[in-house]
């Protein structure tokens, strides 16, 4: 949890995740969000998706575990980040949450540019972060 301040091109270390559908009927009961695209797979079979998939902020989840742990609290009261969404995350796929420095701000803010993909290296979602790191 370190918040010295990185190199420009320095990568963040890969969180993976495995995604089930008990953990997307998990997330749906902590937000209360039961769209059944989420939580029935007889309905999301018969949608586009043809099956269910995760919460899309699932994903702003692993992005926050990965640059919590590399940033720490500095993350946690600094910590900004926009998100597109790519292509859904299934249950059963594994998703890697990598990343790297892009940039440092004037204004103190450290910026990286971060990928989700899943098993098969098709990025689910790309996100633009930004961390205040306190000086040395």
């Amino acid at each position: 949890m370190s918040q010295d301040l990185p190199l420009v091109g320095e990568s963040l270390a890969p969180l993976v995740k495995t995604v089930t559908q008990a953990g997307i009927d998990a997330y749906a009961s902590a937000s209360g969000d039961y769209n059944p695209i989420h939580v029935d797979p007889q309905f999301a079979a018969q949608t586009a998706f043809k099956g269910t998939i995760a919460h899309g902020l699932t994903a702003l989840g692993y992005i926050g575990q990965a640059m919590t742990r590399r940033f720490g609290r500095a993350w946690l009261e600094s910590g900004r980040v926009e998100m597109k969404f790519r292509a859904p995350i299934r249950p059963g796929d594994t998703v890697t949450v990598a990343g790297r420095v892009v940039a440092h701000q004037a204004g103190g803010a450290t910026l990286l540019e971060i990928v989700c993909e899943n098993q098969q290296g098709t990025a689910v979602v790309t996100a633009q972060a930004s961390v205040r790191l306190p000086n040395p």
